[in-house]
């Protein structure tokens, strides 16, 4: 069957999900084709009881699935789908053929279903599969398509009905115990666990102090070069045979771990002691242990160590790599992105020994193609790791791709080619130097060094690490050439301190790693769940760390507590070892979803308690669970205790600290802790002294005009000054009364204002006077500061003092210079991070209107929450660049059309305005039928835009 031309067959419809894969594949097929994108999932479960077709009702339309008849999912085509299944219907009633070419996971697998399911084709149906878009693998897919894979279909439908019953079961209970609006997803919540315990171990953690020597020793030969220096550095070892404690022997208690009993834990003064009883040591060579150093090519990209080094070496986030890789997937420079294999195809391997051979030499390529094993559990392997396409790999110079796309492609070029290389090979020396102190004590200090000879693979690439101490691949260290019994002169004994650290927070990275490890959630998923605990601020980034937020501590104490498993990391990876199971054939969906959700089957008794403790079958009962909430006390689960008298609680409102009052039954002293205050940070000390801040209501006075009592406050947008207006006085209707308000001046706070300063501030705005022609020009401190008016003429002052003193001769000089257009001089960056990669200008950091910002010239990015002017790193400003570069400018809502008076004149309307109307609708709701010029009025409207169109993870870790 050849795709370039039609035939017998008449005209084929290809149905992919994006439409910028749709265009690339289109010109790969001939005229015979039409190749159209669904624009991700068509139909899903609904997100609203409203979604939900009238004749369901109770439990079945809450849950969008009917839990009493088989877990039978109610599928609605999404509002935003509608005119886009028309438009597909519209062209398979023209076809002859249906061709269904989603991705080839269990996700597009299942979309593929759903179209079948509802476009109800009555020509011949192929799943059309290819895990690169190039015109042979395009050609190929057509020419050999399969069968739908009902096995992935029932297994991701399984998935997703898991996720629906799970959030939309568990996510109430955290309204209800914690606060509104809150989500629990069975990967989300326990990526937030994950993010919570290692706080709680940074919190738990005792620093502990210890010091050793280090020694500069100088072999006295001349001339020294760089392959044999004449000096070098070696580090304490041990002392009479003793070795020297280090960080790894220190426990997180800040003491010795058990069993360090021939460990020698040196402080301050012992060092400086023992510094002092060397300084006029004869040293020598003891030993030199050389041994062979080799290091093979890291494996080719999968989904997971492809986030992993995009983080580390690009500074890009989970979620901005899979966007970046997404695209390189549908213009066809790379393979599939989403993918658990390292497995290369004998196409690729080859592509990338000629470029082995052409760009590094034969020197550098192995007699064998080398081939890796996956080791992730249950890696599908017909899949390919991530690999430039086709079977001649383009160069990033070949490519004409620019800023992140040409980063990421030259990581994953280089990668691939690397894999296909030699060995790097060389030597490793540990040297052994040995002396005797004044004090009798006997000294070793141990020095090691490596040598690569042979760099091999290291020339194309070195892998980065997440420890920024890290020594990588390729670092050499080189020692003098020494042999036993070689004299040696220290030319300096320098003590040195430590402290151990807590262990470092998860990064983007590093979380991806750990859920990868534990084998929690599918690898494709982990972007999107990231992003998700980010979104609903269960975790906040400080830098590149992951930092839990007060709220997200008291969400997993209730799912520990009183929904043990469900947060257990055994027990989510179990059910991914079931869901895995179900997709290869061994195991049945219902039975499976039935235990889960009402705890049938062996064991059921009792099956839900156990499954909230710990204990008993990893499937048990999720209903019985979330039924009986008698158990949960709210407060408690909310409190976590600072000291004998301070506890923190997470209100409905934000995290704040308390101390109890020493008279029962009266309300406790209470301070609202910063938003972005890591919890590690929250100690005793800082807890009083947020408590010795002044709070609440400062009576300043009564105005001696009004006789109202005038306080001063701490708002949510900082202190002001109010009044206090008397008992009965009207607060709605037409004679509502409302109490004056002025916020604080910048030079003011809450401890140190007096009725004085409230009596003025409550006296603007000012009048100043009135100019020559009559107008009144005023004094007013607004939002963006301190300005005069006049009619609708604003002029900023430089101060808040002027709005007192500045008189009407200064106001009418103000007025009398031309209006400046535009912005003021601009002030001096706050900061500066460097050249951006994609505009390649200078980013800085400025200080805005609405707050501290970076900016390249072209683009500005407001900082986030989590962003710290005085932390930001330049991977982070460029990160939030790309970010803003990437959502594009911001469009201006579309203004309402006029109704027409008379309906019939409807069908009268030319093509041109109908035309029009469907660009401005485009425009508007970001859809992508924009060529549908005679799709209905009412489904257009329907196509509220507040959904993605292409995001496939939607369905994942509901809640």
């Amino acid at each position: 069957m050849s795709p370039s031309s039609e035939t017998a067959h008449g005209q084929r419809l290809v149905i992919v999900e994006s439409p910028a894969k749709a265009k690339t594949i289109k010109g790969y097929l001939g005229p015979g084709y039409i190749v159209e994108a669904s624009v991700g999932h068509i139909r899903d479960l609904p997100s609203t009881a409203a979604e939900v077709p009238d004749k369901y009702t109770g439990e079945v339309r809450r849950l969008g699935v009917d839990v009493d008849h088989d877990f039978a999912p109610i599928y609605v085509v999404n509002a935003d789908k509608k005119s886009q299944v028309s438009k597909l219907k519209s062209l398979l009633a023209e076809s002859d053929e249906l061709f269904l070419a989603t991705d080839e996971d269990r996700e597009g697998e299942a979309i593929a279903w759903h179209l079948q399911q509802v476009l109800k084709p009555k020509v011949p149906v192929h799943r059309m599969v290819f895990h690169e878009i190039t015109k042979t693998a395009i050609q190929e897919a057509v020419a050999n398509p399969r069968e739908l894979n009902q096995r992935l279909v029932d297994a991701q439908e399984t998935r997703r009905i898991l996720d629906r019953l799970y959030g939309f079961e568990v996510s109430p209970v955290l309204w209800k115990k914690v606060m509104p609006k809150l989500s629990a997803g069975r990967v989300q919540s326990v990526a937030t666990r994950l993010v919570v315990e290692r706080e709680r171990e940074r919190m738990a953690f005792r620093t502990a102090s210890y010091w050793d020597l280090v020694g500069t020793f100088g072999t006295g030969r001349t001339p020294a070069d760089a392959a044999n220096p004449e000096t070098f550095g070696a580090r304490l070892a041990s002392v009479d045979g003793k070795r020297i404690a280090s960080g790894r022997d220190f426990g997180s208690d800040g003491r010795l771990k058990a069993g360090s009993t021939n460990t020698l834990h040196l402080d301050e003064q012992a060092a400086r002691q023992l510094a002092a009883a060397l300084a006029q040591t004869a040293f020598s060579v003891r030993s030199v242990e050389s041994k062979p150093y080799r290091r093979s090519p890291y494996a080719p990209f999968r989904t997971t160590t492809l986030q992993q080094e995009a983080s580390r070496k690009l500074g890009f986030g989970a979620k901005r790599t899979m966007q970046v890789a997404q695209k390189l997937y549908e213009n066809g420079f790379i393979t599939y992105m989403r993918t658990d294999s390292t497995t290369l195809s004998d196409t690729a391997i080859a592509a990338a020994r000629a470029q082995v051979t052409q760009l590094y030499g034969a020197d550098y390529l192995p007699d064998a193609p080398r081939t890796y094993a996956s080791k992730v559990k249950n890696a599908q392997e017909a899949h390919e790791a991530v690999r430039p396409s086709g079977d001649r790999f383009r160069t990033p110079a070949e490519t004409g791709l620019s800023g992140d796309d040409f980063r990421l492609y030259e990581l994953i070029w280089m990668r691939t080619v690397a894999s296909q290389m030699k060995d790097a090979v060389g030597q490793s020396v540990t040297v052994r130097v040995g002396g005797a102190s004044a004090d009798g004590r006997d000294v070793e200090f141990s020095a090691s060094g490596k040598i690569i000879t042979f760099h091999g693979f290291l020339k194309a690439y070195v892998e980065g690490a997440d420890d920024p101490n890290a020594e990588l691949d390729d670092r050499e260290r080189r020692l003098p050439q020494v042999a036993q019994g070689d004299p040696l002169a220290a030319d300096r004994i320098t003590p040195e301190g430590h402290a151990t650290k807590p262990p470092a927070r998860y990064t983007e990275a590093s979380l991806v790693k750990e859920l990868e490890d534990r084998e929690i959630g599918r690898p494709s998923t982990y972007a999107s769940i990231i992003d998700t605990i980010i979104q609903r601020r269960y975790v906040f980034k400080k830098g590149t760390a992951l930092v839990p937020s007060f709220l997200s501590f008291a969400v997993v104490n209730l799912l520990e507590k009183h929904f043990g498993r469900l947060v257990d990391y055994d027990f989510t990876a179990k059910m991914e070892d079931d869901l895995d199971r179900i997709a290869a054939g061994e195991a049945q969906s219902v039975p499976w979803l039935k235990r889960f959700y009402f705890g049938e089957g062996e064991g059921a008794a009792g099956a839900a308690a156990e499954a909230g403790n710990g204990d008993g079958d990893h499937l048990g009962g999720l209903k019985e669970l979330v039924t009986d909430l008698g158990a949960i006390d709210a407060r408690e689960i909310s409190s976590f205790r600072i000291s004998e008298d301070i506890t923190l609680r997470v209100g409905r409102y934000g995290p704040y600290v308390e101390r109890a009052s020493a008279v029962e039954g009266e309300p406790g002293q209470r301070a609202d802790i910063p938003d972005e205050l890591p919890p590690d940070e929250l100690t005793v000390e800082l807890a009083e002294e947020l408590l010795a801040k002044p709070s609440g209501d400062f009576e300043l006075g009564p105005d001696p005009v009004t006789g109202n009592m005038l306080v001063a406050k701490d708002g949510r947008y900082g202190p002001y000054v109010t009044e206090i207006l008397p008992e009965g006085t009207p607060k709605t209707g037409k004679n509502a009364v409302k109490p004056r308000t002025a916020s604080l001046f910048k030079t003011m706070s809450l401890d140190t204002v007096t009725l004085e300063d409230a009596l003025r501030l409550l006296s603007l705005p000012r009048v100043v006077g009135t100019d020559a022609e009559g107008a009144e020009i005023t004094a007013q401190n607004g939002r963006y500061g301190p300005y005069l008016k006049r009619g609708t003429d604003s002029r900023s002052l430089a101060s808040e003092d002027q709005l007192f003193t500045i008189t009407l001769e200064e106001a009418l000089a103000i007025y009398a210079q031309p209006k400046q257009r535009g912005r003021a001089a601009a002030a001096p960056p706050l900061k500066e991070l460097g050249t951006d990669p994609v505009s390649e200008r200078p980013v800085v950091v400025k200080d805005g209107r609405f707050g501290p910002y970076v900016t390249d010239g072209e683009t500005n990015a407001t900082l986030r929450k989590d962003d710290d002017v005085e932390t930001i790193t330049p991977e982070r400003g460029y990160e939030l660049l790309a970010e803003k570069r990437a959502r594009g400018p911001v469009k201006k809502a579309a203004k309402k059309a006029p109704a027409k008076k008379a309906a019939a004149k409807k069908t009268t309307i030319t093509k041109t305005a109908a035309t029009k109307t469907a660009a401005k609708k485009t425009a508007a709701k970001k859809t992508t039928t924009a060529k549908t010029a005679t799709a209905k009025k009412t489904a257009a409207k329907k196509a509220a835009a507040g959904k993605t169109a292409a995001g496939k993870a939607a369905g994942t870790d509901e809640g």
